[in-house]
C-alpha cells in the first residue's frame, strides 16, 4: 500500500503564497526549459463551446525533481451568471521514480492562479526595464489582481491604470488594488489612456480579438501578455508583435500554436519557422532579452507544465514539512 497525501484548497493558501520564493520557484522552472532535458508534452485541449468552456491538460518532468505534477484545469466562462467561479482545477503529483501517486492537490485552480501569476513577474523582472514603475492592467479580474501583486515584488511600481471591457469592474478594481496597495490605481474609460506612457502592460483577458495595437507601442514598454492560451484567443495585434524591438515566449512549440505568435504567423508577418527566444533562454543568459532603454519587449506566456511541476513540488514539500493534509493509504 502507498501513502497519499491529499491537500485541500486551505491546506494549500496557508502553504503557498505570491511571494519572492515562489517567483523564484517559478524563475528555475523557466531556466530548466533551457538548461536541462525537460520532458514536456503538448498540452491536451478540450473544448466545449456549447457552455462557453475549455479544459487543460499540461504535465512535465523535470530533471533533478523527484516528482512530476499532472493538472487539469478548467474554465467555464458564463460560469459567473450562475455564481460560480470561472476557473478551478486540481494537480496529480506522481513520484518520477516509480509512478506512483504521492498526492492529490485539490486547489480549485489557486496553485494556477499563483504560478501564472509569479510568471508575469519573471518576465518583468528579466525584460522590464529596472526603472519601470507605471503600470497598465488590461482586465480586471483575479489574475488581473495578482499580476498586479506580483509586479509589485519584482519592480518599483508607482502608479497604476486599468482597463476592462465592463468599465464597473475596472472601478471596482481600482477600489480594491488602491487600498491593497501603497500606489495610485485609476480606472480608464479607453484602453488608450490606460497605455499611455505605460513602462509596463499586461494583458488578462480571454479576449478573442487584439486589445493592444501598433499605437499603443512606445519606447521602453514591456508587455506581458498572459490571456492567450488558446487558438481563438489574441489580445496583441499581429502588427504589434512585428514592431517589437524583441519577442520572448514561453514555450516556442507552444506560443506558433496556440500564442500571440499564432496570429502573427497565420497573418502573414512571422513565419512559422522562425526561431524566438524562449524566456528561459534569457534567465540561463543564452539569449538577450532588453538591451536598451527604449527597445520594446513583448513576452507571450501560455503556461506550461513546468511551472506546474515546480508549484506542485514546492507545495507539497512545504505542506509535509507543515504536518498538512490527509493521509490516505491507496
Amino acid at each position: 500500500m502507498s501513502k497519499v497525501v491529499i491537500l485541500s484548497e486551505a491546506d494549500l493558501r496557508a502553504c503557498i503564497s505570491l511571494d519572492k520564493d515562489t517567483v523564484d520557484c517559478v524563475e528555475q522552472a523557466f531556466r530548466l526549459l533551457a538548461t536541462a532535458p525537460v520532458v514536456m508534452p503538448p498540452i491536451l485541449r478540450l473544448d466545449i463551446p456549447q457552455a462557453n468552456g475549455e479544459v487543460d491538460v499540461k504535465t512535465a518532468y523535470l530533471p533533478g525533481i523527484d516528482s512530476f505534477a499532472i493538472k487539469v484545469s478548467p474554465g467555464f466562462f458564463d460560469n459567473p451568471k450562475l455564481g460560480l467561479p470561472s476557473l478551478n482545477g486540481m494537480m496529480m503529483l506522481l513520484s518520477a521514480h516509480t509512478g506512483l501517486l504521492e498526492s492529490l492537490l485539490l486547489d480549485n485552480g489557486y496553485l494556477t492562479a499563483v504560478r501564472t501569476a509569479a510568471a508575469g513577474a519573471v518576465a518583468a523582472r528579466w525584460l522590464a526595464r529596472p526603472d519601470a514603475g507605471k503600470v497598465a492592467i488590461i482586465g480586471a479580474g483575479q489574475q488581473a489582481r495578482l499580476q498586479l501583486q506580483a509586479l509589485m515584488l519584482v519592480r518599483p511600481i508607482q502608479s497604476v491604470a486599468v482597463w476592462a471591457p465592463d468599465i464597473e469592474k475596472s472601478g471596482r478594481y481600482a477600489e480594491e488594488m488602491a487600498g491593497l496597495l501603497s500606489c495610485p490605481v485609476t480606472a480608464c474609460a479607453d484602453i488608450d489612456t490606460a497605455m499611455a506612457g505605460a513602462d509596463i502592460a499586461v494583458t488578462t483577458t480571454p479576449s478573442a480579438r487584439p486589445l493592444i495595437e501598433e499605437r499603443h507601442l512606445h519606447p521602453g514598454l514591456h508587455i506581458t501578455a498572459m490571456g492567450s492560451d488558446a487558438e481563438h484567443k489574441n489580445e496583441i495585434s499581429p502588427a504589434a508583435i512585428k514592431m517589437a524591438s524583441h519577442y520572448v515566449c514561453d514555450r516556442l512549440s507552444q506560443v506558433r500554436l496556440l500564442g500571440e505568435l499564432h496570429h502573427a504567423i497565420l497573418a502573414g508577418l512571422v513565419d512559422a519557422n522562425a526561431t524566438m527566444t524562449e524566456l528561459g533562454q534569457v534567465i540561463a543568459g543564452q539569449s538577450p532579452g532588453r538591451i536598451s532603454e527604449d527597445d520594446i519587449t513583448i513576452c507571450d506566456l501560455t503556461g506550461t507544465g513546468a511551472q506546474d511541476t515546480a508549484i506542485a513540488t514546492l507545495a507539497y514539500a512545504r505542506a509535509v514539512g507543515n504536518g498538512r493534509g490527509f493521509n490516505f493509504q491507496a
